[in-house]
């Protein structure tokens, strides 16, 4: 594998490649083991650079380089490469090679760069390195549009390229290009065009948002993915748990194995140790065979506990078994069983409040909290990562829909700037989601579904200095934000509360439960 891998000189990379003694003849074969990964929470930088090494191995090349397109700034910046020297490389359009291909369109095969007009000989003065060949080929998404150029540099064993080498290269860049518009890093791409002011962001895929605190947590979850520590989740209802859940399970050693989840939330006390370790038969009328849990289930993989917080004290036993020995035993049996999983657990609630309580054990909350993630609400992340996530989202549900993607209004831009998202992400979905489907063409600030209650946030601010009582009563508590948030998706969804669960992506059971903490009597609809 070339030297100067970007993803081992972060100290995080994807498993190895297969042996590859002999280059592919097959190029289809050069993004086989990455197929099941773009849809997926993967660490873009890895992923990138683990499939440039493959690429570099396939063409016999020493170096690989991904350009990609800053349509603001008519520039190419090297997104993942064999760069060990410097950290990125921009190219002015049409400067060097690839500024050239970029420029032009069209594959460019150089054989010896010695008097070669359209070569950037500062890239090597500034690396030290000594380009002797290099082939370069453009990325092209489906509608012909240019947005980046695929480069290797030096053939091994031979002294230049070939033109096979290009058709092979031209082929491997039409893979690559289909598999990259299928990850957040081209959607981001795209949104650059029309939001240039904020720059082309660096993330999990799937996973927008480039604030601070998301930057803090990226760097977390990359050093507790390739490990076998349990991680606890904690944030609000909405903020992404699951996502970052499944980025610590895809960028480990497990990601080929099963990802399980068990929302104990949505499951009835009585029934949730029996969904976690299985029964035995006879445990139980009805019982008449074993049915294996989804530890069993989840062997070598990843259990996912959602909402950690729900699970009954016995049960937390039990749990508090599985991470110190890696065993349980079933319901009505003896026999311990042994299960090798990961244990990544999610809450909103107050855990150590729970524990002063006597409502969650000690012990298991210090087992579940070696690597602690925070996630902040979206409320709290500024207004660039509303603005990124909203974008994404316009793309993917018009690609959902199979809809044109619709612009998004500087009017209704600022209104969801301005809305405080008790729901946060998911809420923000939901919304843009019901805005491309109702829009014509472009979202105005009318199509959004957003109450009015926010409005006070647009009075400036030295009314509001005049005004403290109506400041405060904006600021509501955690519990009343989320009272409000349920009652408004119920009277949209008629008060279907099959319908509203869908939404709020809460059990039909935890949403009863609300209700009656709420005075509502739990009606059948």
């Amino acid at each position: 594998m070339p030297s100067g891998c970007y993803g081992a000189a972060s100290g995080f990379v994807l498993p190895p490649l297969p042996a590859m003694p002999h280059a592919p003849s097959d190029v289809s074969q050069v993004l086989l083991p990455f197929g099941g990964l773009v849809g997926r929470e993967v660490d873009l930088d890895a992923f990138l650079q683990t499939l440039m090494d493959r690429i570099a191995i396939t063409l016999q090349a020493d170096r690989g380089t991904l350009w990609l397109l800053d349509p603001a700034r008519r520039e190419l910046f090297s997104r993942a490469a064999h760069l060990p020297e410097v950290s990125q490389i921009r190219v002015k359009l049409g400067q060097g090679v690839a500024g050239t291909v970029a420029e032009a369109g069209h594959a460019i095969n150089v054989p010896d760069p010695r008097g070669e007009q359209r070569f950037f000989a500062d890239i090597d003065r500034m690396t030290g390195y000594r380009t002797t060949s290099l082939l370069a080929v453009p990325l092209r998404d489906t509608d012909g549009a240019l947005y980046g150029v695929l480069q290797v540099l030096n053939r091994r064993g031979a002294d230049r390229f070939t033109g096979d080498d290009t058709e092979r290269l031209t082929a491997i860049a039409s893979q690559v290009s289909t598999a990259l518009q299928s990850t957040s890093l081209y959607q981001e791409l795209q949104r650059a065009k029309d939001q240039p002011q904020v720059p082309v962001g660096y993330f999990f895929n799937r996973i927008i948002g480039e604030s601070p605190q998301l930057q803090a947590i990226y760097r977390l979850v990359r050093k507790a993915a390739p490990t076998d520590a349990t991680v606890l989740l904690r944030g609000e209802s909405g903020s992404g748990k699951e996502l970052f859940a499944r980025a610590v399970h895809v960028n480990g050693p497990r990601r080929d194995q099963p990802f399980i989840k068990v929302d104990c939330a949505a499951l009835p006390a009585t029934l949730i140790e029996n969904e976690l370790f299985g029964h035995e038969r006879g445990a139980f009328t009805g019982a008449d065979h074993r049915m294996p849990g989804k530890f069993e289930a989840a062997s070598g993989g990843t259990v996912f506990i959602d909402e950690i917080g729900e699970l009954p004290l016995p049960v937390q036993g039990k749990l508090l078994r599985v991470i110190q020995d890696r065993e349980f035993e079933r319901v009505g049996g003896t026999q311990a069983v042994k299960v090798d999983v990961r244990i990544v657990a999610a809450t909103h609630r107050d855990l150590a409040r729970m524990v002063a309580e006597g409502r969650f054990r000690e012990d298991l909350y210090y087992r579940i909290k070696v690597v602690e993630v925070v996630l902040p609400p979206l409320r709290e992340r500024g207004a660039e990562d509303i603005e990124r996530l909203a974008h994404h989202f316009v793309g993917a549900v018009a690609r959902r829909h199979r809809l044109s993607p619709p612009r998004l209004s500087a009017a209704a831009l600022e209104r969801l700037k301005r809305y405080r998202w008790p729901g946060n992400v998911r809420e923000l979905e939901n919304c843009i989601e019901s805005a491309v489907v109702l829009c014509e063409g472009e979202i105005l600030e009318e199509h959004l579904p957003l109450p009015n209650v926010d409005r006070a946030a647009a009075v400036p601010t030295a009314v509001q200095d005049h005004q403290p009582a109506r400041a405060e009563a904006n600021l509501l508590p955690l519990a009343e934000v989320e009272r409000r948030h349920i009652l408004r998706v119920l009277e949209s969804v008629k008060g279907n509360r099959t319908a509203a669960s869908r939404v709020l992506e809460i059990g039909r059971n935890t949403l009863a439960r609300k209700l009656k903490e709420y005075g509502l009597a739990d009606e059948p609809s």
